[in-house]
């Protein structure tokens, strides 16, 4: 007599049978008659220096999630130094706390042009809130800046599970669902926009000799995250694109502690040095800009002083 096998689960079965019924969503892409992709009419009839400044002029609103961070505050002020009209700093409130100094000199630098909302970007129901009381308070949503991120150096072979979720869930998840809301407004509006992710070299090789997976599989993520939004959402006018800083001279960076680890780095970068905050604000600028950054689009900005020429 044989032994019949087991068959599987009903359900099972039936979830497999529906593959083969399955539609597939498609994306849509743009066209050259689309006005929020088409080229942007001639600068004319002003001078030189005139069109200089318009051809990197930001317009708009902006939000900046992480905005209470040193790259985001030094990104905040380059974007209102090019025009932006207003800007809304997300970010946790111990955050926003500590930064307290920064940001209120930056408010009376630029007065009645920001504001701050706390928010924790790795829930899709305070984000959507957020980014809902962001576009009302500064009259819609016209770029996105994702500057939101933790980093993790363990050991793979000792790291929970937990501290490994975490790292994904800020800064990728995280990145994922603040690009969402933002979108929605800007779809919703009609008038196109920028979506600006941060990467890292951390995206492009294995750091050394700190050891970072989580930080690393999330950081490539997001550089993949940006090419597929801006496949799917360019038909929307909508550009995505991301920065992948080098080692930047912060304070994550600092401390006696981490003298001899900032010397590897520096004797493995080209120029010889870290990254001074300052110089990520240009690119900042050029993917923020409507005109400058025209036809940018999925593209990942590799700002680190050549260290991935090695």
């Amino acid at each position: 007599m044989t032994e019949s096998k087991p068959s599987a689960p009903p359900a099972k079965q039936d979830e497999r049978q529906a593959l083969a019924s399955r539609n597939l969503p498609t994306m849509v892409l743009s066209t050259a008659s689309n006005p929020l992709t088409a080229p942007l009419p001639q600068l004319s009839s002003q001078t030189p220096a005139e069109r200089a400044a318009a051809r990197f002029a930001i317009e708009g609103s902006a939000i900046i999630s992480g905005g209470a961070g040193t790259l985001a505050l030094s990104a905040s002020r380059a974007l209102l130094e090019h025009g932006l009209s207003s800007l809304c700093l997300l970010d946790l409130p111990g955050t926003l706390k500590s930064s307290h100094d920064q940001i209120s000199q930056l408010q009376l630098d630029f007065p009645n042009k920001i504001r701050t909302l706390p928010v924790d970007v790795t829930s899709s129901s305070a984000v959507n809130q957020a980014f809902d009381e962001a576009a009302s308070l500064t009259g819609g949503i016209d770029i996105l800046c994702c500057f939101a991120g933790i980093v993790g150096c363990v050991p793979s072979i000792s790291a929970t599970a937990e501290q490994f979720s975490k790292v994904i869930d800020v800064n990728l998840t995280g990145s994922f669902l603040c690009a969402q809301a933002a979108a929605r407004h800007m779809i919703q509006a009609k008038k196109g926009g920028s979506i600006m992710l941060t990467a890292s070299i951390s995206a492009h090789h294995v750091n050394y000799p700190q050891p970072q997976a989580a930080y690393n599989v999330s950081k490539i993520g997001v550089t993949h995250l940006t090419r597929n939004l801006a496949a799917e959402w360019a038909v929307h006018g909508i550009r995505v694109n991301s920065i992948s800083p080098g080692y930047m001279d912060t304070i994550l960076n600092a401390g006696d502690n981490l003298k001899e680890v900032r010397d590897i780095w520096a004797n493995r970068c080209p120029m010889g040095r870290m990254g001074d905050i300052e110089e990520v604000t240009g690119p900042v600028v050029l993917l923020c800009s409507k005109r400058a950054g025209r036809y940018i689009t999925g593209a990942d900005l590799i700002v680190d002083g050549g260290a991935m020429c090695f």
